[in-house]
């Protein structure tokens, strides 16, 4: 079964819109391994709320923390330390989007970033990215920092505004497969996403 990682450019970029759309699409599972702040409306939760398939599991965080800050910073508020060696893939035997935590360089604790994680669990990555001022660069450097750790890209999702060139150039210099274009949705609801996994080919 296919196993993807999915994160973004940034923090804020749509990750988990694009997650829900994507398992509902595959009808995979979902894991948010680390789940920092937002507990009463964690990210499992909201993409349990937009799927409509039945064969979906959302499985449990390894860590949820309290406050809604970076990981590192989050768990020594907590009184704990994220372990990478604690955190383990779900047994499924369905397709499952694991969902990661703002960007690549976001630490963990003082010695491991996201990036490190996705290493660790050696699983492909389908990067979002959006259109805005800098975007070219932040996805270019996202893509550099996964070729550097010999991270497998699975290809890129653009979220939000369209813009054409910018897409055109990021997909011609980094040789990277557009796996998808979601516009903005209005009102995101479980048929809102439905419709949506209609513009992802995976």
């Amino acid at each position: 079964m296919a196993k993807y990682f999915i994160t973004g450019i940034g923090t804020g970029i749509g990750k988990t819109l694009i997650s829900a759309i994507l398992t509902e699409k595959l009808k995979a599972d979902y894991w948010k391994p680390i789940q920092s702040g937002d507990l009463e409306k964690s990210d499992s939760m909201t993409v349990s709320d937009l799927i409509s398939n039945s064969k979906t599991i959302i499985h449990q965080e390894s860590y949820q923390l309290t406050q809604p800050l970076s990981p590192h910073l989050s768990a020594r508020l907590d009184g704990i330390e994220i372990n990478l060696n604690d955190i383990l893939i779900p047994d499924t035997e369905n397709d499952l989007i694991i969902e990661g935590a703002g960007g690549l360089m976001v630490p963990l604790n003082e010695r491991d970033l996201i990036v490190d994680l996705i290493k660790k669990l050696e699983v492909e990555v389908i990067l979002i990215s959006q259109n805005y001022l800098g975007s070219i660069n932040h996805t270019l450097l996202s893509i550099n920092l996964l070729n550097q750790y010999g991270i497998k890209i699975k290809g890129i999702i653009f979220n939000g505004d369209e813009n054409r060139e910018t897409e055109r150039y990021i997909q011609q210099y980094a040789k990277i497969k557009k796996l998808g274009y979601v516009p903005g949705l209005i009102n995101v609801d479980k048929q809102e996403i439905i419709k949506a996994a209609d513009h992802i080919l995976i």
